[in-house]
């Protein structure tokens, strides 16, 4: 079955290289994108260090209205500045010490003039009052959006979910991952027979005119906007402490009502097993502070940071199904151990432009081996890790077009992650991959940052030069193939479908029962062989490349 799925991919691979310059200029990127993708000297004058998000949800008429206020420290002398809020949503005013400012908009960006130049270092802010209907999610949270839907009792159960989206979807804000704010406060008003949870800690609940309640969550790390979330149900809520490396970790859970029977033991049984490992492969949890929650969502689930959105209905794997096919991924909920795992990867370490996200879900995707791998083995891990080689498709590069909001391959999940294991076995050191994964999360903790950093820090610690191999996985389609002959007890090799350059180390069959290193560049190279024939070659697994055989 191996070297039949190992002979398809191959063509079906050169059939992909011949397209891929093709495929990369398919997109064409409009003003629009360039206004939400682009570091315009419009966005990078200020620096955001504050917001409190005002905002009540109406859910008989799908609508918002409230307030959000920018507190900021500008970073040059300017008179404009941009913001963004969807252009379905009306601005009703942009207030500036007592006085309303004049604004114009263009597509979703919104462009405010001051009355007096703001200087270099100045910290101030600005008030934008707004209103209208967000636009509804059609498949969440693949498709981003408010979703408005019931539990099982016919309650109203409300979230929303916009990463890719955007936040500026349903709240005016600085929309650009390279401007986190350094602390929020989120006031969200909800009919008084409903509950609402958002991330951070809950300061307090407000009675409001109209049958309202108002629940006031304050924030205190860091966060990305879209990370900024509200959920509004009927909810069931109980409290424990993990004893973590930085202390006791709070840990809150947020089930429907109706669903806290079956909620409470499976999320128990979970939860401080995957803290425990993750705090093991990536250091202590980053938002202490902040707490960790989980809370049951009316979509599958997303990363928002501190309070995790879950909708994988209390299964083991995604929905009671193994995504690797190993079976191993059939011993996790997937959901709880994917989004908790953006805690640090996505989270802790955000990337500025949308182009790198494959900084977010490779590493996390490979989280989910790691936790594996902390409860039953390496084993275990490196069969979920093959298994969920099935589902990449070589399709687009991994890394999207950089300053138009623009994601690369969804092959940043499940090659990504494979690149990342492969590291590893380049690495050959256990302990010392772990470090660099902990020290990733120490060095750029709380920071936004780009690939070359991530890149750079890898190959720095690692004391090895993987600049190619990373052009290789993240930005073409091409799998690399060992190219190989064997004849009179000679193995000749080489690299084929490769980038220039390109010289990585790989563990190949040279005596039964044994992988051992060989080092292919793009010549042919010939090395002793001894009880292998060519129906008995392998690599090993571990390393994601493809075997080809070489015409004689």
């Amino acid at each position: 079955m191996r070297r039949l799925f190992i002979s398809t991919l191959i063509v079906f691979t050169a059939l992909l290289q011949a397209n891929a310059q093709l495929l990369q200029g398919k997109h064409t990127f409009s003003r629009a994108d360039t206004l939400r993708g682009m570091l315009t000297p419009l966005r990078t004058c200020y620096d955001i260090n504050y917001y409190h998000l005002d905002v009540k949800v109406d859910i008989d008429s799908k609508s918002v209205s409230g307030s959000n206020e920018f507190n900021f420290t500008a970073t040059t002398d300017f008179k404009q500045l941009q913001f963004d809020l969807f252009s379905n949503l009306t601005i009703e005013k942009v207030v500036y010490k007592n006085q309303e400012l004049p604004f114009k908009r263009e597509f979703n960006a919104v462009f405010v003039t001051f009355p007096a130049t703001i200087k270099k270092g100045a910290k101030d802010k600005f008030e934008v009052f707004y209103a209208g209907n967000p636009v509804i999610a059609r498949k969440p949270p693949w498709d981003g959006g408010f979703i408005f839907s019931k539990d099982e009792a016919g309650a109203p159960w409300v979230s929303v979910a916009c990463q890719g989206f955007g936040a500026s979807s349903w709240w005016p804000t600085k929309e650009h991952q390279s401007d986190e704010v350094d602390s929020v406060l989120i006031s969200i008003s909800v009919p008084k027979d409903l509950q609402e949870v958002s991330n951070g800690r809950l300061r307090s609940i407000a009675d409001k005119p109209d049958g309202y309640k108002q629940y006031n969550w304050f924030v205190a790390n860091p966060i990305n906007n879209y990370n900024i979330t509200f959920y509004i149900g009927k909810y069931a809520h109980w409290k424990d402490l993990y004893k973590g490396e930085d202390g006791d970790l709070t840990l809150d859970f947020w089930s429907l009502k109706a669903d806290s029977a079956k909620a409470r033991p499976h999320w128990d049984a979970d939860v401080k097993p995957m803290l425990k490992a993750f705090e093991h492969w990536f250091g202590p949890y980053p938002f202490y502070k902040d707490g960790y929650k989980l809370v049951q969502a009316p979509h599958l689930g997303m990363e928002h940071q501190s309070a995790v959105a879950y909708g994988n209905q209390f299964k083991m794997g995604y929905l009671g199904n193994d995504l690797s096919g190993s079976g191993w991924g059939l011993k996790f909920d997937f959901i709880t151990v994917h989004e908790s795992g953006h805690e640090w990867f996505g989270n802790n370490i955000t990337s500025k432009d949308i182009a790198d996200m494959w900084i977010h879900e490779s590493f996390t995707n490979y989280s989910e081996a790691l936790m594996v791998e902390s409860i039953y083995g390496k084993k275990a891990s490196t069969a979920y890790v093959e298994g969920i080689r099935h589902k990449i498709q070589n399709d687009i590069p991994i890394i999207g077009a950089y300053h138009v909001n623009h994601e690369g391959s969804g092959d940043m999940y499940y090659k990504g992650a494979n690149m990342v294991h492969t590291i590893r076995q380049l690495i050959q050191n256990d302990e010392k991959f772990r470090q660099i994964l902990r020290g990733l999360n120490k060095t750029f903790y709380h920071q936004t940052v780009t690939t070359a950093q991530i890149e750079n820090y890898i190959s720095k610690e690692s004391g090895l030069k993987l600049s190619k191999i990373f052009d290789q996985y993240l930005r073409t389609i091409q799998v690399p193939t060992l190219n190989y002959h064997i004849k009179d007890g000679k193995l000749t090799y080489r690299w084929t479908n490769v980038v220039e350059g390109f010289d990585m180390p790989v563990k190949v069959s040279l005596t039964p029962g044994t992988f051992s290193f060989i080092y292919p560049t793009t010549t042919f190279k010939t090395t002793a062989i001894k009880g292998i024939d060519e129906s008995s070659f392998k690599a090993d697994p571990n390393f994601y490349i493809l075997l080809m055989k070489k015409d004689k």
